[in-house]
């Protein structure tokens, strides 16, 4: 993990991170955002906006400041619905006249299982979901999209939520909240399917990448080194969840009592949504079971 004071842009301006690219950071910190969310402007005259961020005036007047005299928005890309990400989209949208593009609204892209405990009553853990989100463009896994100045090519990346997109651009990818160097990334269901979080992670393993734009903190030079973090990370987590279950049935709660026994109390929500991430991957391998149904309070046997 990077040194957590190493980034830390000025808010509201936009910087150069290479030709063709500019970061403005909205002001929107926290323990889910780190400094704010990452907004990107890709390509000179013709711009692509991608993840316009949350809605407030102060966030659109700075990606608008950060236009040159003979620059417009013509396209805004959105990685996923989650309000740290896509609420200012329709007003930058009505503002500039360009269109909103992304894999769907907050329900597309979402597993079955994961459909299922949202229907069931299993509230959304993170970042909150943009209930509004609906983009005139639909995007597929594949597409590319061409400007004057630029192309992106959509990856449907589900797994920190359904309808994740990261954006292919030459040899970089804007990732959005998939991978990012500054923590791990959050899978807490229903948002996020750990199942779909790791077949992501594998297929841009695939692919030689020089640099990946995260949706918050700074760029990760190192992809593939990272990506190979993530999936070990997760399988150590998971290797933990099996050995406590030896011991016998347990609950995600006691077993995050167990796993994260020196994490300090206001952050243990989010870990046992962690584990209850887990522990539904688990089940859909059929190595464990669920009593009396699979839900975050069910208590949890070894097969």
């Amino acid at each position: 993990m990077s040194d957590l004071t190493s980034f830390n842009p000025p808010v509201g301006q936009a910087e150069w991170l290479e030709p063709n690219l500019r970061r403005v950071l909205a002001n929107n910190p926290s323990p889910m955002t780190y400094r704010g969310t990452n907004t990107y402007l890709l390509g000179k005259g013709d711009i692509a906006v991608i993840d316009p961020g949350p809605d407030t005036a102060e966030h659109l007047a700075a990606i608008l400041a950060a236009l040159e005299p003979d620059e417009a928005i013509t396209h805004i890309f959105v990685t996923h619905s989650h309000i740290d990400h896509s609420p200012l989209a329709a007003r930058l949208s009505k503002t500039t006249g360009a269109p909103v593009l992304a894999f769907g609204d907050s329900l597309a892209g979402q597993s079955k299982v994961m459909r299922d405990l949202a229907l069931n009553g299993l509230a959304g853990g993170g970042e909150g979901v943009d209930p509004d989100f609906s983009p005139d463009i639909l995007l597929g896994d594949g597409e590319t999209v061409t400007g004057a100045s630029w192309a992106l090519t959509a990856h449907h990346t589900p797994g920190h939520f359904g309808n994740h997109l990261s954006f292919e651009w030459d040899d970089a990818l804007f990732s959005g909240d998939l991978v990012m160097g500054w923590a791990s990334s959050l899978v807490s269901p229903p948002d996020g399917d750990l199942s779909d979080f790791m077949a992501s992670c594998a297929r841009l393993s695939a692919q030689s990448w020089r640099v990946f734009h995260a949706g918050h903190g700074a760029p990760v030079t190192n992809p593939a080194e990272r990506l190979a973090w993530l999936i070990s990370h997760r399988q150590s987590r998971e290797a933990q969840i099996l050995a406590a279950l030896k011991d016998g049935p347990a609950t995600a709660k006691s077993l995050t009592a167990q796993i994260y026994s020196e994490t300090p109390a206001a952050l243990l929500p989010a870990a046992e949504r962690n584990v209850f991430a887990h522990l539904v991957d688990l089940k859909q391998k059929s190595q464990i079971t669920a009593l009396p149904s699979l839900n975050i309070t069910a208590q949890f046997t070894l097969l």
